[in-house]
């Protein structure tokens, strides 16, 4: 690989890293208060969050810099503005939940992120396959944490 595209792969996966450590900084005040919430039952330890999160980011990172590297086209460039948007939703969700635990509201934005990230990797799809593979674990785990939201929001 190429200087220029592992500087690309680098630089991607440092932005997709960083909207995580600073959406985490920036909510950590109101982690203490969302750890006396009640929570679901099949809430995985919190130690699990932030290990699970850096592995999304990085595969994030690189999918977003294989379609950045492939030939320019309309769904290139679809690809990427809708990566763009997705990383902003996933950040301003941490700050609804977590900072101002309003979690009816997160829950509807968890909605529309789930479905930008869906449509992001139908996109991904006629570009890059590899890249739309990538972005299984982050649907699984945005499902996944639609259901905890959710059952958050119910019982607090």
């Amino acid at each position: 690989m190429n200087k220029s595209k592992l500087k690309t792969y680098g630089i991607s996966i440092l932005i997709a890293e960083a909207v995580g450590a600073v959406a985490g900084f920036v909510t950590s005040s109101g982690m203490e208060q969302y750890a006396s919430a009640e929570k679901p039952a099949l809430s995985p330890p919190e130690i699990l969050f932030p290990i699970v999160w850096t592995i999304l980011y990085a595969l994030m990172g690189i999918s977003s810099a294989r379609i950045y590297l492939a030939p320019g086209g309309r769904n290139r460039s679809v690809s990427l503005i809708l990566y763009g948007i997705q990383l902003v939703l996933n950040f301003f969700w941490s700050f609804i939940f977590f900072s101002l635990q309003a979690y009816g509201f997160a829950f509807f934005w968890l909605l529309a992120l789930f479905a930008v990230i869906v449509a992001m990797t139908l996109v991904f799809r006629k570009v890059d396959k590899t890249a739309a593979l990538m972005q299984i674990p982050y649907i699984l785990w945005v499902a996944f944490a639609l259901y905890l939201n959710f059952m958050v929001w119910r019982l607090n």
